[in-house]
């Protein structure tokens, strides 16, 4: 059969097949272009998660290991930081569920090292409580009380410049001496501060502040640090010294334990029930720990 069609139709026809074959052509490249973005995407999300190193993990409602657990995380699973405070991430599972998660659910390069009071976690603890009474004054007034009006007062100060603050106890209840430290290590503490009045054998023989630590390693810094303010106090300032108590040997985060005086001695407990100088002690650990913070963060700086 006779070919009719004439020099233009063909040309038509010509650039109409061009035309298809363009359009194919820049549907694939764009099909191709959108599955490779999408690859990427996965990729490099996949490379910015992190990876739970625990056997096991549980996703938190708040940054607190008593609030609510929403989710269980098994060993190997990859979460996006989200955000971060104090000890905790804000994280997002591969799944979609949100929470917080601590950071000792990581490997150790991924714990996070606070250098600031404000981000910092403070367990402090109010010696003896309940049927311990603790040392007694002159009078019989007992070391538990002072122990806790001081830890609650330095408690408030804490909390208004942003650290967490667990107390050991918050009333007048017995607490025994392994419990302390125990939560001390549970919640990973900053810092464990201890508070106590010292008394000896015979009343009005001794006098002063005294600074206790048990690790060297852990807490000979803070130790130094809080003991540093002390000297003002009105009091001498006995400085640090190695102590053999529980409640430092059994605690594996930097913690000390501070004599504020004898309570036993008159012109010393005239002081501890003083506001003026409970405020003077309170506000001198505050300034002792912004010093400890300080020098971790400038530990930090140099070891980057």
């Amino acid at each position: 059969m006779e070919n009719n069609l004439g020099p233009r139709s063909r040309k038509h026809q010509s650039k109409k097949t061009t035309l298809k074959w363009s359009t194919r052509h820049t549907v694939l490249l764009a099909l191709v272009a959108i599955i490779l973005t999408i690859f990427l995407f996965r990729v490099s999300r996949y490379f910015k998660q992190d990876v739970i190193s625990v056997n096991q993990a549980y996703l938190y409602q708040k940054s607190d290991l008593d609030s609510q657990k929403t989710a269980s995380l098994p060993q190997g699973s990859r979460i996006t930081i989200l955000s971060s405070r104090y000890h905790w991430y804000y994280i997002k599972t591969d799944d979609g569920h949100l929470g917080w998660i601590p950071d000792w659910y990581f490997s150790t390069d991924k714990q996070i090292t606070v250098t600031s009071l404000k981000n910092a976690t403070i367990v402090l603890d109010a010696g003896h409580g309940g049927r311990d009474s603790g040392a007694l004054s002159s009078g019989e007034a007992e070391e538990k009380t002072y122990t806790l009006i001081y830890i609650k007062e330095l408690a408030r100060k804490l909390q208004a410049r942003g650290a967490k603050v667990y107390l050991t106890r918050n009333k007048d209840e017995y607490i025994s001496l392994a419990a302390r430290p125990q939560l001390s290590n549970r919640v990973h503490a900053d810092a464990f501060i201890s508070i106590h009045f010292d008394s000896s054998p015979d009343a009005n023989t001794a006098s002063g502040v005294t600074t206790y630590y048990y690790s060297k390693k852990l807490s000979y810094s803070l130790a130094y640090n809080l003991s540093s303010q002390f000297s003002s106090l009105g009091l001498d300032n006995k400085g640090i010294d190695f102590g053999n108590f529980q409640v430092l040997r059994d605690n594996q985060r930097p913690a000390v334990l501070l004599e504020f005086g004898y309570i036993n001695s008159d012109n010393d407990f005239a002081m501890i029930k003083s506001s003026k100088y409970r405020n003077a002690a309170t506000n001198d650990i505050i300034k002792g720990l912004n010093n400890y913070f300080t020098a971790k963060a400038d530990d930090e700086s140099e070891t980057k």
